[in-house]
Parts: structure tokens; sequence; C-alpha cells
């Protein structure tokens, strides 16, 4: 038998703590609230509790980690587990984004431990017989099917309702159809909050012809569960609110009589169900993909497929009910963007990247893969921006704009695109482009003087004026920006003899060119893609024919300006 370890145990995690105490299996019990643990462990004397998951992690006696904490910690927390060598069940979703889950998914299989997500509908007994009776054919040629989730209960701060009660919907009816669908289109409200959707209503279409509905909301007077299997002979009824007869199959439908379509209202049969808690056949299931070394039927390619319709859903409920389609140009790179974030229609953007409250990436902007766009961000028209790169904070990155690979941007930072602005005269046809090389990080509070190219690499200080371009490696501080050293890739600083410096933190030489920086173990490239239809080229090799202020001397405690 395996020791288990519950990381969470508020609202839902207190009943997997209870199961897996059922079970004989519970080991630990890890929660950041004294007041959870101390109510535990009277509860449960003999289970150890835990405040630290670092400590679970560590702990060799505990084979495997429940986690049901808030969702934006999943894939850390998974993934940190994973690495511990410990098997791992994540309640839903599985992750926020698709290449999160697929990372962790590949991690697990690696590995070779168990990864597996709650969705506890695939283990109910009603949605397990339901998919019995829908494959003997009993219920004809399936059309339609509509799921219904309402209450009004526990109203979440952290995820909208479409993340908190659909991804239970969704992955019954993948379960049930055992296809995906092609397109969703989703629609909501807000009405508690202005950043949190409370009700939405979701249309799904598949390529065998089937159309389904997903309507969730916490915000009914009664609570309702239902979800309807529409066939051309027959029709199906689960009602997860009744304490008997939960799945009913009712004989009725349209019969064409003489050409006219005619409703049959027959007899209801209730299909007997074992009264099993489907919340403790989950848990046993996964105790049992450990011991048999055999895959959950929850796992991670399953918690994928629902993570890629939930994206969809919410690309659409961003677009206030847009047509999204799973297979096509619109959906072929997932990303994450906030409910309050404005992504145009028009925009490019890389699979994995985030974007976070109150932003907007206007028409034509262009996003590489993982990036990180922080709160309160503008990306105007046409800007380019590479791979990995990150923009913090309440920065307006201008059209003529282009960020290559793993550009920092700090917070606050100032882009320009005009030398001379009045407000009275319009001066669209005088925008000045800025060029920012690959590897290079923006201070805080610094502003880039449109006109200027940031060399790779180079480090501009924390409120530092650059008012001409900075060379490759270069570290330049004040107002206006000066050299004042010079730093590695790796962002230690770099001391010259005889124009050659070694990094003492990744051991990379380097060689002085009069002002240019080159790494003598680097081939760079020169070709710089934010997309396969977009390139912009740029050359490396090229030298400055300006003059730079340069200190006479470095000192020794001169260090970095502080940036976030």
């Amino acid at each position: 038998m395996k020791n288990i370890a519950v990381v969470g145990s508020g609202y839902w995690g207190k009943n997997l703590v209870r199961n897996f105490y059922e079970l004989g299996v519970l080991h630990t019990i890890c929660d950041s609230n004294p007041s959870t643990l101390s109510t535990f462990k009277e509860k449960y004397p003999e289970v150890e509790v835990e405040s630290l998951f670092q400590n679970v992690l560590q702990n060799q006696a505990i084979d495997a980690v429940v986690i049901a904490t808030p969702a934006e910690t999943h894939f850390k927390m998974a993934k940190m587990t994973l690495l511990a060598n410990k098997h791992v069940f994540v309640e839903k979703p599985l992750a926020l984004y698709v290449n999160e889950a697929e990372e962790l998914h590949q991690l697990a299989l690696s590995q070779n431990l168990k990864l597996m997500i709650g969705h506890i509908l695939l283990y109910h007994p009603a949605i397990i017989k339901l998919k019995e009776i829908i494959n003997s054919g009993e219920l004809g040629k399936i059309n339609y099917v509509y799921s219904n989730r309402l209450n009004l209960g526990k109203i979440r701060s952290e995820e909208n309702i479409l993340w908190s009660f659909a991804p239970h919907d969704i992955s019954a009816m993948l379960f049930l159809l055992d296809e995906m669908p092609c397109q969703v289109i989703a629609q909501g409200g807000n009405y508690l909050n202005q950043d949190i959707t409370d009700v939405t209503m979701t249309m799904l279409s598949f390529k065998s012809g089937v159309k389904g509905h997903i309507f969730v909301s916490w915000l009914h007077p009664d609570k309702e569960q239902k979800l309807i299997i529409v066939g051309d002979k027959k029709m199906a009824l689960f009602d997860d609110t009744l304490a008997q007869g939960k799945l009913q199959i009712h004989d009725k439908g349209v019969d064409w009589i003489n050409r006219q379509p005619v409703p049959r209202k027959n007899g209801i049969t209730l299909v007997p169900l074992d009264n099993s808690e489907p919340l403790k056949a989950e848990c046993e299931h996964f105790l049992h993909s450990i011991t048999s070394d055999s895959t959950p039927k929850s796992d991670g390619n399953n918690g994928i497929k629902v993570l890629k319709v939930l994206n969809a859903c919410q690309d659409s409920l961003k677009q206030h009910g847009a047509t999204v389609d799973l297979n096509g140009s619109n959906h072929s790179k997932p990303f994450f963007s906030h409910e309050t974030a404005i992504v145009d229609k028009s925009c490019l953007v890389g699979d994995g990247t985030k974007i976070w409250h109150f932003s907007h990436v206007m028409p034509g902007a262009q996003i590489g893969n993982n990036c990180n766009i922080g709160q309160n961000v503008v990306l105007s028209p046409d800007v380019k921006i590479g791979n990995n790169v990150k923009i913090q904070n309440n920065v307006s990155v201008y059209s003529g704009v282009v960020l290559e690979d793993d550009v920092f941007c700090g917070p606050s930072m100032v882009f320009t695109n005009v030398i001379n602005p009045r407000s009275h005269i319009s001066r669209k046809n005088e925008f000045q482009n800025t060029l920012v090389k690959k590897g290079a990080t923006i201070g805080a509070n610094s502003t880039i003087v449109c006109g200027n190219t940031i060399g790779k690499y180079a480090f501009i200080g924390a409120g530092a004026v650059v008012t001409k371009d900075v060379p490759n490696h270069a570290l330049v501080l004040g107002n206006p920006a000066r050299i004042s050293g010079w730093v590695c890739e790796c962002c230690n600083r770099l001391y010259f003899q005889n124009d050659i410096a070694t990094c003492s933190s990744c051991n990379k030489q380097y060689k002085m060119f009069e002002e240019d920086v080159k790494c003598l173990e680097c081939n760079c490239n020169n070709k710089f893609e934010i997309h396969d239809d977009v390139k912009v080229r740029i050359d490396g090799n090229k030298q400055s024919n300006r003059t730079y202020d340069k200190e006479s001397t470095i000192p020794q405690e001169a260090g970095y300006c502080s940036i976030h």
C-alpha cells in the first residue's frame, strides 16, 4: 500500500483527505493554514501534518502527492512533485496552459510516474453506464448533448465559472462521444465582479455532426446538474441531484409517419446503478494505477484535451462569442490572456505566451512563444516581439519597436517613437524605429529614445535615459546613459585585460573590438524570426560609427542597478 500526502485541504481537499484516510493510505496532510492543520490533527491523530510543501517532497516515506490547491499553482507544484520522483494526482484543471500540461505529461512519462487529473465524472457509475448504453446503440445515432451545472453556492474569486464548473462537463462529453470538438462558441456575463465571469453558455460542434452545449452558472436559484443525450432512437437523462433514479432512458423521440414528424412519448426506464461514491472510486483508481503500473483513465493526455477545449472556450469568451476553431489558425498557437486583457483579432500570439490584467495587444502586433506580458501593458499596432520576452507592468511598446528573443523590459520603462512630439501636430509618418537585440535587459523606469539600437545582451540600468546606440554587452547607467562596464550573456560583470575577458560565473570568453564585444564561443545567427511568415533581418556584425563616452576606470564595486 502506498503512502499519500494531500496538499491543500480546504473546500474540496478535505473530501480527498477523508477518502484517502478511509482507504488507509493517508500519510500527511499539508496546508498553509495552522488552524486547518490543528483541526485535522484532532480528527486524524495518527496522520502527520505539515505546513511546508517542500518538506512533503523531501519525505522519502511519501510515494504520491494529491494536489488540491488553487488552479494557478497546479503546474508548478505538479512539476516539483514529479521531479521529486513521486506520483501525482492533480485536481482539475491540470494546468492553465496547454504547453504546461504537455510538459507535465511528458515529464511523467519520462519519469515512469503516474499523473492523474481529478475529472471525477469519469468515475461516476452513471457516466460509466451511460457510455456502455451509447456504445450498445440503444440510443441510436447521437445528435445532441447538453449539460447544465447550475447552483447558488460558493462563489470563486480566483477563477471564473467556466474554469470552475465546466471542466466536469467537458471531460464527460469528450469521454461519452470519444471525439474532440472542432469549433466552440462561448458567451457569458460578469455580474458580481467585473473581472470574473459568473455565467457562461458554450456551444460545441463535433466533426461527426453532434452538437452540444454547456450551461454553467453560480447565480441560479436551484442546484441543477443534468446531462442529456439525444439520440435518433431514444434519449438519456443523467440527473446527479436525485437520490434515486439518477440515470433514465426515455423512449421518446420523433418518428416520421407519412412524411410527417410525429412525437413519440413512450415510457421511462430507470437504469440501476451501484451506490459507490465517485470520489472514492477515483481515489481507488489512482492507487490501482500505481500498484498495477497502469495508465489512469484521466491521465495527462486526457487533461490536455480538456484544457484545449477550455482554452478555446476562454478565447471565444474574450472575443464576445466569436467562433474558435480548435484545428484552425485562430487557435493553432494556444496562449493565455486574462479576462480583463484585450487581444485584437488580427494579432499573432505564440504558444505558451501569457497576457495579464488590463493589457491591450493592438491590431497587427506579433508576439512570439513563451512570452510574459505583464499588467497594464500596451502593444501598439505592428510591434514585433520575439520568443521568451518578458515585459513587466505599465510598459507601452509603440509602433516601430522590435524586441528580439529573450529581451527583458523592466516595470514602467518607456519607449518613444517620435523625436519632437506635439499634441497638435500629427507625426505618424515620422515614426523612428527602435531595435532591442537578443537577450538585452532594460531596467525599471528607464527611457529608450527612438531611433536607437540596443545591442545583444546589453544591460540598461534602472532610470537610465538612452539617447544613442548601445553596443553589445554594454552596461549603461545615468542620464544621458553612458557605458559603465560590460556584462556576459548570464549578466555577470566582465573585466577586460588586453581586450580579453572571461566570465567568472559561466566561463565564457569575450573579446573587445573597439567599442564592440563579441563572445568567442558563440556562433551568432543574424536571422531573427518572430513567426514563420514574418522575418526581420538583423546585421549583427554592423559596426556603429558613433562615439561613446566611457569611464576610464570601472570600479570593482560598481554593480547592477536594481530591476524587478
